[in-house]
């Protein structure tokens, strides 16, 4: 991730920041706890970060038409924006650590890197 941190700081966001919203940007809108989990970061922590994502207006969050007392998260255009903009720095560097890693073991890694996360969560200073 050193890489790309100097590409993040212009783009004034953080790695965590950075991360929620590339999750966000793959798919149509997610609950708290699914972000977490493919961010690979604590519900706390992303809690915090929905917050600031949301003040700065990159994520909009909505209740859930199918079950009104859960709310889902998407990615505005301004934040689709950012993640687009700084994609052109960082896809061809995630794109160069698969491939000098090795695509399978790459996955697997974040397969396990989920695994241990999910894990450590109850040890969160967060909670």
């Amino acid at each position: 991730m050193a890489p790309i941190r100097p590409i993040l700081r212009e783009a004034n966001v953080t790695e965590q920041q950075w991360r929620v919203l590339r999750v966000l940007a793959e798919v149509d809108e997610l609950d708290a706890s699914s972000i977490a989990k493919e961010a690979l970061l604590y519900a706390p922590t992303v809690t915090r970060i929905l917050r600031e994502l949301t003040e700065r207006q990159w994520v909009v969050r909505s209740i859930d038409p199918n079950d009104g007392r859960r709310s889902v998260i998407s990615i505005s255009d301004e934040g689709r924006k950012l993640v687009e903009g700084t994609a052109v720095y960082t896809v061809p560097m995630l794109s160069a650590y698969a491939e000098a890693f090795g695509e399978k073991r790459l996955r697997d890694f974040i397969a396990e890197a989920r695994e241990l996360a999910k894990a450590l969560e109850r040890f969160s200073p967060d909670r």
